[in-house]
């Protein structure tokens, strides 16, 4: 009788790293709890982001910082997800997760760092103070809605697909708030929107899709 090796396919570290973004939130509740609730909140409103964006603080402190790392990490999850549901040459684990996480953290700060700069240059931080604000704000709302969507897929009969249809219904309905809101602005600089939006939207994310796949 031959034996057959047993391997055992573990997301024992899921669970850990859901436990560690549990924690994050706890830690932005301790830091800030009213900065917590707007950001979370902030997709169903405008009168946070206005005053987040006339309080003009800085993006380098230690609520962004957490805030950040928290959003990092659950976009990396749900790539990871994604990733290997959808390719069947990617290895599962926890080794795959960082490497995505890692290049989710590059794109990030490269991308952010380039749109301050590009800011300061030009001397346009003040007029688009607002885009900016309003741009991260919905995204770390909607990483705490898919926040939850992790959760509900791993621990419960919810699979992969209920992932990917509604982070494609969150980023579509990100993408549309955040051009209704910023309409005057984007309108009046067209050009100037096409531009940034094909090299710091399109661009690196092609760029990050190639070096995944």
């Amino acid at each position: 009788m031959q034996a057959l090796e047993r391997i055992y396919n573990t997301h024992n570290w899921i669970t850990i790293v859901l436990v560690f973004l549990f924690l994050t939130i706890f830690l932005m509740k301790v830091i800030d709890p009213k900065k917590l609730k707007g950001y979370a909140l902030s997709v169903f409103s405008k009168n946070f982001i206005e005053d987040e964006t006339e309080e003009d603080t800085s993006f380098f402190n230690s609520f962004q910082i957490v805030i950040s790392l928290f959003s990092g990490i659950v976009l990396s999850v749900v790539l990871y997800f994604l990733i290997i549901h959808y390719s069947s040459n990617t290895a599962t684990g926890f080794f795959t997760f960082f490497m995505i996480f890692i290049s989710v953290f590059l794109y990030f700060i490269v991308k952010w760092s380039l749109e301050y700069a590009l800011s300061i240059v030009f001397q346009i931080k003040k007029s688009v103070r607002f885009f900016v604000v309003s741009k991260f704000s919905y995204l770390y709302s909607i990483s705490f809605l898919l926040f939850f969507g992790i959760v509900l897929v791993e621990y419960s009969q919810l699979n992969t697909h209920f992932l990917l249809y509604l982070s494609i219904v969150l980023f579509l309905f990100r993408f549309v708030l955040h051009f209704f809101n910023n309409k005057k602005l984007i309108f009046n600089k067209l050009f100037y929107f096409i531009l940034y939006f094909c090299a710091f939207e399109i661009a690196p994310l092609l760029i990050l899709f190639k070096l995944m796949f």
